[in-house]
């Protein structure tokens, strides 16, 4: 898939909050370190940084879903990466509606394959899918 400002945007946000899951620093500090180092055009930093903004805000909200979508797993032991890409997704689908539901599922699926693995992008896949599918707006493209 092609390399496109968005698609790096969102790698910068997936490290960005991978950073502030493990490292415990201020939002405001990894935006300076990760994503306005990222050399991303104004419009692509702007995505980004709502992006992880939005994200650390939702963050409970997110996992709540994850938990309850993902039947026998426990929160706790779903990879930080696949948990943050799927964070990443659920909050672009419910606060960013301007972005289509496909671009952002297949968002993940790659970010999946990029950085976890196969089976990741499959389990990543059909939670987003399973939460589409139940949103009150129903599936959309």
């Amino acid at each position: 898939m092609a390399d496109t400002a968005r698609r790096r945007a969102r790698e910068l946000v997936l490290k960005a909050l991978y950073a502030e899951s493990v490292g415990g620093r201020d939002p405001d500090e990894i935006v300076s370190a990760i994503i306005a180092a990222g050399s991303l055009s104004k419009r692509a930093y702007e995505f980004a940084r709502a992006l992880f903004l939005l994200v650390c805000q939702h963050r409970q909200w997110a996992d709540e879903v994850i938990s309850s979508l993902a039947e026998n797993w426990d929160i706790e032991r779903i990879a930080l990466v696949d948990r943050s890409i799927m964070q990443m997704a659920l909050v672009e689908l419910r606060e960013m509606p301007d972005v289509p539901v496909k671009v952002t599922l297949n968002e993940a699926i790659e970010l999946a394959k990029e950085y976890s693995t196969g089976e990741s992008a499959a389990f990543i896949n059909g939670i987003l899918d399973s939460f589409v599918k139940s949103s009150p707006q129903g599936p959309a493209g």
